[in-house]
């Protein structure tokens, strides 16, 4: 975007107008929890989930839940006709290529059971499903082993992303369990 910088006569303060610059979007990010295997620090998630929108150049209203095994799966039989829980759900409500809508449902337990499957931390796993959730939204497809593959090489590389911008493990609140 160009600035330009105005100096009113012999004053020092500047002055600086955007040119040619649409309104820039608020990005919303709203977060609910209603599990309770972990304390979540939420404002630190939120955080997190900016930052990744702000790496992939997006904006949006997106909605993320942390739910119980039993709600995930009571999800995934009304919307997707499938028995049991999983990790992460994502509706698309309207995306486009720079702005985000919707939601993700994440169940924490599954995410535990999982982290622990593949040997690695916890907050590591939520990260990976928070952007699983924001690739889908994007349109990345992992129905096809192809569109899988270029699906989970892109989240593979903003997982590493996230170990190497920010402190994963103060996804908990610290002193709870």
């Amino acid at each position: 975007m160009p600035i330009r910088l105005a100096s009113s006569g012999s004053k020092i303060g500047l002055q600086a107008q955007l040119l040619d610059a649409a309104p820039i979007p608020e990005t919303l990010v709203d977060l609910r929890s209603s599990q309770r295997v972990k304390q979540l620090h939420l404002t630190r998630i939120r955080t997190f989930i900016r930052n990744l929108l702000i790496e992939r150049a997006l904006t949006g209203e997106l909605g993320f839940h942390f739910v119980a095994p039993a709600e995930m799966a009571h999800i995934n039989l009304r919307f997707l006709g499938h028995q049991g829980s999983t990790d992460v759900i994502t509706f698309d409500h309207g995306s486009t290529s720079t702005r985000l809508h919707g939601e993700c449902f994440i169940c924490l337990t599954d995410t535990l059971q999982q982290a622990e499957a593949f040997g690695r931390p916890w907050p590591e796993e939520l990260a990976r499903y928070l952007i699983h959730g924001i690739l889908h939204l994007q349109g990345f497809d992992d129905l096809e082993p192809a569109a899988r593959r270029a699906m989970k090489q892109e989240e593979n590389r903003l997982v590493r992303w996230a170990q190497g911008s920010h402190d994963l493990g103060l996804f908990e609140k610290s002193g709870l369990k």
